[in-house]
């Protein structure tokens, strides 16, 4: 069975650490301790997220000062795919025979440039600024900031993917039976130029990992989607006394509810997606589950078929 697993950007940074390299390894280890018995079962495709990474990168490249401009967002989601996938393969091998191969690709995936995301950018990155600061950043850098809570942070666009360049490459390893880390953080974010030469160049926006995830587990063909996070299931009335685990549902039964745009809301949008265009099961649960999550014994199930909920404790 091929399995296409994306890791939430928590599994590699929990809320609330430091994103110090230590952190973010034992973090790793945990995340490798959970997939180790899957890549031993199965074929594995590895996307995860990277937007605390990317937000430390882009910060410090803003600290750097000496007139140096800050390194634009595809440069550095290449960095950052490169070093959680640095991480991501050393650990897993050491849990794995020795000899089983590893890859991580540079994930460059297209947008389009006039995707109506580029006109209302929303998906926060960074740190956050004193209204001062943020006017200043702003008019230096030519960056847009938003409110969020009581400081203002920048935000970019976040475009839907169109196509993943490395595709080729991806089922080459695959067929040799590698391991492979992509599409990480949603991939590099490209554009064509406009004109005959059809120039290929990088793009200043995030795109979502979990779509971008979802794209990739549907171009390969996977038998199963899975999105691993820090909730052990999607939910009705998170939050409240009256809360439900969503144990199984259809693609239209999930359409009927409303879930958070910055947190569960994109996951269900890419189970809903992969599920009602496949045909094959998609999930949402904890990273320490996923074993049983691929047992249809934990987290979230999403199947076409009856439209209806099946609720769980």
């Amino acid at each position: 069975m091929l399995v296409v697993v994306a890791l939430g950007g928590n599994a590699l940074l929990k809320r609330g650490e430091a994103p110090t390299a230590a952190n973010q390894r034992r973090n790793v280890q945990a995340a490798a301790l959970a997939l180790a018995p899957v890549a031993a079962e199965h074929r594995l495709v590895v996307g995860h997220g990277n937007g605390p990474q990317v937000g430390l990168l882009a910060l410090q490249g803003a600290a750097c000062g000496m007139g140096a401009e800050t390194y634009p967002l595809d440069v550095l989601d290449a960095e950052t795919e490169g070093m959680i996938g640095y991480m991501i393969e050393q650990e897993l091998g050491n849990l794995l025979p020795f000899g089983r191969p590893f890859a991580t690709l540079l994930t460059m995936v297209e947008v389009d440039p006039a995707d109506p995301a580029f006109r209302n950018p929303t998906k926060f990155i960074g740190a956050g600024y004193p209204r001062e600061e943020a006017d200043r950043l702003a008019a230096e850098r030519g960056w847009v900031f938003k409110l969020d809570g009581e400081q203002w942070r920048r935000v970019v666009a976040s475009p839907e993917p169109k196509r993943i360049f490395e595709m080729r490459p991806i089922r080459w390893l695959l067929e040799h039976d590698t391991i492979v880390i992509a599409a990480g953080g949603g991939g590099i974010p490209t554009i064509y130029e406009p004109g005959a030469d059809r120039k290929l160049i990088g793009v200043e926006c995030v795109i979502d990992k979990d779509l971008a995830s979802e794209l990739l587990a549907r171009e390969l063909g996977a038998d199963f989607f899975v999105m691993l996070t820090d909730a052990e299931a999607v939910y009705v009335d998170w939050g409240q006394p009256t809360r439900r685990a969503i144990r199984r549902a259809s693609p239209a039964a999930l359409a009927r509810l409303d879930f958070a745009a910055g947190s569960m809301g994109p996951k269900v949008e890419a189970a809903c997606r992969f599920a009602s265009r496949t045909g094959k099961p998609a999930a949402i649960g904890a990273l320490e589950d996923v074993a049983r999550i691929l047992e249809g014994e934990a987290g979230t199930l999403v199947t076409v078929g009856d439209d209806q909920f099946v609720f769980g404790d």
